[in-house]
């Protein structure tokens, strides 16, 4: 009977397929299978908060795959789990199991086995399946207590921030202090304040052959360093310079031994590919993990090139240093081979068992990949090769000459200088050592910082000391101190590792949330906090100062480590327990102040004069209604038991409110679902706010709303533009748009925008701007459209452009020969997928027979990037002269089928 082996991903599976055999069975999980649910804590607290066990689901694009794995393992007694050799791909493995175990007794009495590979090579994989092991219980009750943790933060804070800063934002214990760490700097750049200072150096010359100049740097005033920072002694410092004669002090010769840096780890790949190849995190860490897994090279078909590419350790395996040391001594020559292998230190907290990123095989030059791989992939494996094979070789050998030139004002009594001491170095390499790998290659740094002040040349005449030279020119240059340079994505994971906070897994994740919920934006490749995430940093340091701090974030790493740390096996539930008790209290201290319970017994008062509500509004599965929605508030005011009103009922999207598209739920989408929310006694001031402004819609029904208004101090609500009635001039429309109906295909979209005026709610501008678009497309059937009618409704005349049908559908069937479309490509949120556009145009232009000017330059477009899939192309591009563009891939939209 054949045996079933789990691995994450699709290649990683084909890869292991291949040096495994027919023997086995090898499926995928993609990733976890099971998670905490998205839309509730997922978390059973026991009554004393002593317990925290976590109520795990499949998630729901995983049911499918859950199910397939389920049918392999019927026909198969032993199941061989092989996901990564780190804490997710142990907790994986663990879920697996879990599951796979527990079906109804149709899995009972399988054999599970782990197996742990650092590279994915005939020989690593063979010697692991050779010895397969059990799970590492620690190993998962580290990675639970990290997501439970995590969980706990995010989901308590976040609905903190959401009663009290604004809907759909979010904090999470370790994103929350990289943004701080982000903000913080911001501050310190701002807050700078430039100071003065000068650099002098000097151009002097032998008075025999060889006669070229060099350059010098002052360095020593009087035998102490020169700071000069005032506008006075930088005078006097010209002055002596120019004046002085010029004399050698001391020559020295020196040899300088320069080390490889270490092989990289995931914190130092990242940073080095940031600053040499530009590459984002996200990105280094993508590209690793397909080299990692496998990539077809041709002859040799699906191999592993690299070693796993999630450690914060330099460890590197007698086998890969005795193959690295043959190919070198094979190469350069013997005595480029470091003989005694270097032993490059660990933090306390890396995780030992696992190596540094290296080549599987360095024999596999990137020279031999050329054409194998795709470019990006093939520079960050040209990258990981080089620094790998550099650790293990000799150190680089240079001669180091620096001059010493002193010189004297000539009337030293009228000033404070005596003597003045300039330096210059050069230097010469005498043995390349692992230099001769990079070739013409810089060596990567994990920094681009340079240092200003070197005084190194590229060569030195011949000097003696005492030997007098001549004065060529002096420069003097006043420079400012500067701030602190921002964070970069390479410098802020170096910030991150430093400070103890995430671990190698994070580091990328941490940026790309950063980024994604907009919180910072990179500008020239720096990263720079919004408005948005310096509010919600200000709102979290105020609030939850000691939670979001570095020096605490990085205990609470140490912390989950000693669960797993053999040594120290920390009990995760005993931490967990010990922190809850902390939180609790941090959300105590931050919660927001009640309202004024006399203004909320006033405005419940006022609600009984409505005679006639909106009725509820439906959008996908949610149920809004402004009746029940008061009534709850009543009934939590009271203290009486509340009803299961629609507010309650909603899925907010990944744990977040999700707004309508016109807004008009926004005053019950402002309680967030915190469990620990109050349900009887006080209301808050945001609730009160979304009372205020459901009130607000209903003005006409309400009598004296403004003095009313103005009585419980709410004089600043009354002049919120959302709070408004609709404009006269919409109104004016609908009633001249209801006499014609709006364009073909607009129907619903019409119509919802004219239910949410009937309501007495104001049409954003965007709601407001597509109403005048649909009322200029009808311009046709409106009696009496002219400008002056346009005027009168405050509408901007100006009619579409006419759009040529018959070339859009003639566009449009020539791209439906398109078998081979491109695949689609990411930009921040946003994806842009060519098929799917397409698909989306031709939905909106059958029902529609329109499409905007927009749509038709990206078919033009579209058109001729993939002409050479269209029969009689050229033709249709020469009968409309379209002209060759740049591929801009359509934009995928949440509902791309018809254009509103």
């Amino acid at each position: 009977m054949k045996k079933l082996v789990i691995v994450e991903s699709p290649a990683k599976a084909k890869t292991i397929g291949k040096i495994i055999g027919n023997d086995y069975v090898v499926k995928a999980s993609v990733g976890h299978v099971r998670d905490l649910p998205d839309h509730s804590l997922g978390i059973k607290i026991s009554e004393n908060d002593t317990r925290f066990d976590p109520v795990y689901v499949i998630t729901d694009n995983k049911k499918g795959v859950v199910s397939d794995l389920k049918n392999s393992a019927r026909g198969c007694d032993e199941i061989i789990l092989a996901s990564d050799p780190d804490r997710e791909g142990e907790a994986i493995a663990w879920h697996l199991r879990e599951i796979l175990d527990d079906s109804n007794g149709e899995a009972g009495g399988k054999k599970f086995r782990r197996v742990l590979y650092n590279e994915i090579t005939p020989a690593a994989v063979h010697r692991a399946f050779e010895n397969p092991g059990e799970i590492d219980q620690h190993l998962v009750d580290a990675q639970q207590a990290r997501r439970v943790l995590d969980r706990l933060v995010g989901f308590k804070i976040s609905a903190s921030l959401w009663k009290q800063v604004g809907k759909g934002l979010s904090a999470g214990r370790v994103q929350s202090v990289g943004l701080r760490l982000v903000c913080e700097r911001e501050a310190e750049i701002q807050s700078f304040d430039p100071q003065p200072y000068w650099i002098f150096g000097a151009k002097l010359a032998k008075r025999v052959d060889p006669k070229a100049p060099f350059e010098v740097r002052l360095r020593q005033i009087n035998g102490e360093k020169a700071d000069v920072g005032d506008e006075k002694l930088a005078a006097q410092v010209e002055v002596a310079l120019k004046s002085g004669k010029y004399t050698v002090s001391d020559v020295s010769t020196s040899k300088k031994t320069r080390r490889p840096y270490a092989p990289f780890i995931t914190s130092t790949l990242q940073q080095a590919a940031s600053t040499t190849l530009g590459y984002a995190p996200s990105v280094t860490m993508s590209l690793a993990q397909s080299l990692y897994e496998g990539v077809d090279i041709g002859g040799e078909g699906q191999v592993g090139l690299i070693t796993y590419m999630r450690t914060d350790s330099f460890t590197i395996s007698k086998d890969a240093s005795d193959a690295a040391g043959k190919f070198i001594v094979d190469k350069y020559g013997k005595e480029y081979h470091q003989a005694k292998p270097r032993a490059f230190k660990n933090k306390r907290s890396a995780q030992g068992a696992h190596e540094a990123i290296r080549p599987t095989d360095p024999a596999r030059t990137p020279e031999s990949l050329a054409h194998k791989l795709k470019p990006q992939a093939l520079k960050l494996y040209d990258l990981i090769w080089r620094r790998f094979m550099a650790s293990q070789m000799s150190d680089a050998v240079s001669d180091v000459t620096t001059a010493k030139i002193t010189t004297t004002p000539p009337h030293p009594a009228d000033s404070f200088i005596r003597e003045l001491t300039l330096s210059a170095s050069s230097s010469e390499l005498i043995f390349p050592g692992f230099m001769k790998v990079f070739g013409d290659v810089r060596q990567t740094s994990e920094d681009d910082s340079k240092d200003g002040d070197d005084d190194t040349i590229e060569s030195l005449p011949p000097l003696e000391p005492g030997e007098e030279l001549d004065r060529v020119s002096v420069s003097a240059e006043r420079r400012e101190t500067k701030p602190p340079s921002r964070y970069n994505e390479a410098s802020l994971v170096k910030a991150l590792e430093a400070n103890g906070i995430g671990r190698p897994s994070t580091y990328a994740a941490i940026i790309a949330t950063l980024l994604a919920r907009k919180y910072v934006v990179k500008e020239k490749r720096n990263l720079v906090p919004t408005e948005l995430g310096q509010s919600v940093n200000a709102f979290l340091v105020e609030k939850y100062n000691d939670l979001f701090n570095v020096e605490f974030t990085a205990q609470m790493e140490n912390k989950l480590d000693e669960v797993e740390d053999p040594d120290k096996l920390l009990d995760w539930q005993g931490m967990l327990a010990s922190f809850y008790k902390q939180l609790k209290g941090w959300l105590t201290d931050a919660k927001a102040p009640d309202a004024d319970p006399d203004i909320v017994v006033a405005v419940l008062e006022k609600f009984k004069e409505i005679k006639e509500w909106s009725p509820p509004t439906k959008r996908g599965k949610r149920v809004f209604s402004d009746e029940d929605f008061v009534k709850d508030i009543e009934a939590t005011f009271h203290g009486k038991p509340t009803s299961k009103s629609p507010f309650r009922k909603r899925k907010p999207k990944k744990g977040e409110p999700v707004v309508d598209a016109d807004g008009d739920t926004a005053a019950q989408e402002a309680l967030p679902p915190d469990p620990d929310a109050a349900t009887t006694g006080a209301i808050t001031e945001n609730q009160l706010n979304a009372l205020l402004r459901i009130l607000a819609r209903y003005r006409t029904q309400i009598e004296g709303f403004e003095d009313f208004f103005k009585s419980i101090g709410q004089e600043k609500t009354l002049e919120d533009e959302n709070l408004q009635p609709p404009r006269e001039s919409t109104l004016a429309i609908f009633e001249t748009m209801d006499k014609v109906g709006p364009p073909e295909g607009s129907e619903s979209f019409y119509t919802s925008l004219r239910d949410q005026v009937k309501r007495g709610k104001r049409l954003s501008p965007k709601q407001r701007h597509y109403l005048e678009r649909m009322f200029l497309e009808s311009h046709e059937r409106i009696e009496g459209f002219s400008p002056e009618l346009c005027k009168k409704l405050e509408v901007e005349y100006e009619l579409p452009t006419p759009i040529d049908n018959g070339k859009a559908e003639e566009i449009l069937a020539a791209l439906a020969n398109v078998k081979d479309w491109k695949a689609p490509s990411k930009k921040g949120r946003r994806t842009f997928d060519d098929a799917d556009f397409f698909r989306s145009v031709t939905t909106q232009f059958s029902v529609k027979k329109r499409l905007s000017e927009a749509q038709m330059k990206v078919l033009d477009r579209m058109l001729t990037n993939y002409k050479e899939q269209i029969p009689d192309s050229e033709a249709i591009i020469a009968k409309y002269d379209i002209k060759a563009l740049e591929r801009r891939p359509g934009r995928t939209r949440k509902n791309p089928k018809v254009e509103s």
